[in-house]
C-alpha cells in the first residue's frame, strides 16, 4: 500500500482515539505526511517485513512496530524508530 495513503489513513484513525503504527521502507515520504508513529526498515521496496520466507526478520519487525505502538501510546508528533539491523 502506498505510504502516503497509509499515514493519512493512520491520522484519520487516530483522531478516533485509536492508536496506530506503521512500517515504512520510504522514510522521506512518510515524514511529509507525518503519521504519528511509523517504524522505519531499511528494507528495498516492496518488502515492509524483510525478504520474502524470512519468519526471523518478518517476527522481529512486526514486534518492533508493536513495541513501538506500546511504548508511544499517547500521540502527539511523529514518533520514528529505526528497526536495527534491517
Amino acid at each position: 500500500m502506498c505510504h502516503q495513503s497509509v499515514g493519512l489513513i493512520q491520522s484519520i484513525i487516530e483522531t478516533a482515539g485509536i492508536p496506530t503504527a506503521s512500517v515504512s521502507v520510504l522514510r522521506e515520504v512518510s515524514e511529509r505526511v507525518a503519521p504519528p508513529r511509523v517504524l522505519f526498515a531499511d528494507f528495498p521496496l516492496g518488502y515492509p517485513l524483510g525478504a520474502a520466507n524470512d519468519a526471523g526478520i518478518q517476527t522481529r519487525t512486526v514486534l518492533a512496530m508493536l513495541t513501538l505502538l506500546k511504548e508511544s501510546a499517547t500521540p502527539g508528533g511523529v514518533q520514528w524508530r529505526l528497526l536495527a539491523g534491517g
